[in-house]
């Protein structure tokens, strides 16, 4: 198996998962982002013989690609940039990761004599701030009127932001590269992902953001009202609908897939940093700011696809999962420090 991007958070925790499950792993990573070659250490002492490290960049090391491609039976594709915010200052390095570092994956893919089974990681940011939604509100959160289950895959695309032009242009590029050239291919349009080995920041890895910022005394802000919500899913949970997709890839092939915690797995800021006060005595101060544009007030994932296909649904309830992450901080406090000097 190679794993793009497989010193972060997702990767290094998709490489952990199925060189446990008896895999060959493959990290490939250009170690551009903070904490992951703390990961990439870490990961070399857990599985030494079962992981090999490849140093290489999809947006120009395609010989790389092409003979990694050839030589693996599947490829979990998480390289990228990952931050709006960081797509509107830069959207060339947006464009040129997420858009062409995908488009360069796909084709070392198509040339390999066979194709190995591709899965990419997509994002909700897809389907843009969803304005068109009716919005209920109360106290201390938003939520979607009209659609309780959350957002289907029936929902138009609308790509809001650089990154969400970039990620959604891959997200098509995957698609109808399994269409039209018959590629093992799989989206997963993914909500908020947390779990250990997140090093979050601001405009990503919410959920770990707040909970460091909180243990080291970080000053936070929040934009908008603190009632918008998100359907949290545990990387747990992640990494067994990798596996059921991969073992279910007749059924998955071609297929986009809404992926998230759920109607039963949701959280407003205002909930969170309730739950980190009264649960976890993580008391957070922050200033106000106002709302970014194209933010999505709501975003709950509709897994019925998921479950219907690939038989899965998350295990891991949101209180539980957050209490694991808050844990996996705690104890990595004087290492996550050094990270965010």
């Amino acid at each position: 198996m190679l794993i793009t991007g497989g010193a972060g958070f997702i990767g290094s925790n998709a490489a952990r998962f199925f060189a446990g499950r008896g895999w060959e792993v493959s990290v490939l990573d250009n170690l551009s982002r903070r904490g992951v070659e703390h990961n990439l250490r870490v990961l070399g002492e857990e599985l030494g013989g079962r992981m090999r490290f490849l140093r290489a960049d999809v947006r120009s090391d395609q010989g790389v690609l092409d003979e990694e491609a050839a030589s693996h039976d599947a490829l979990l594709h998480f390289a990228g940039q990952v931050a709006v915010t960081t797509s509107v200052a830069d959207p060339r390095t947006d464009f040129e990761t997420n858009a062409l570092g995908t488009f360069n994956v796909l084709e070392a893919v198509r040339r390999a004599p066979t194709p190995p089974i591709f899965i990419y990681s997509s994002t909700n940011k897809v389907y843009g701030a969803l304005e068109e939604l009716a919005i209920s509100e109360d106290e201390s959160r938003y939520s979607f009127a009209d659609f309780p289950h959350g957002v289907s895959e029936r929902q138009q695309l609308d790509f809001h932001s650089p990154y969400g032009c970039s990620k959604g242009a891959a997200d098509k590029y995957v698609r109808d590269y399994g269409r039209i050239y018959g590629l093992p291919t799989v989206v997963f349009r993914q909500s908020c992902i947390y779990g250990p080995h997140q090093f979050g920041v601001e405009d990503q890895g919410w959920l770990a953001w707040f909970a460091i910022a909180g243990l080291l005394a970080r000053p936070v802000t929040i934009y908008g009202t603190g009632k918008q919500v998100r359907d949290v899913l545990h990387i747990a949970d992640l990494m067994a609908l990798y596996e059921s997709a991969i073992e279910r890839i007749s059924e998955a092939r071609g297929q986009a897939f809404n992926i998230g915690g759920g109607a039963e797995n949701t959280r407003s800021l205002i909930e969170f940093f309730d739950e980190l006060e009264h649960g976890h005595t993580l008391a957070l101060r922050p200033s106000r700011s106002a709302e970014r544009p194209g933010d999505q007030r709501v975003y709950v994932s509709d897994n019925s696809k998921a479950r219907k296909v690939l038989g899965w649904e998350p295990k891991v309830g949101a209180t539980e999962g957050i209490g694991s992450l808050i844990g996996w901080v705690r104890e990595n406090l004087p290492t996550i420090a050094g990270l965010y000097e």
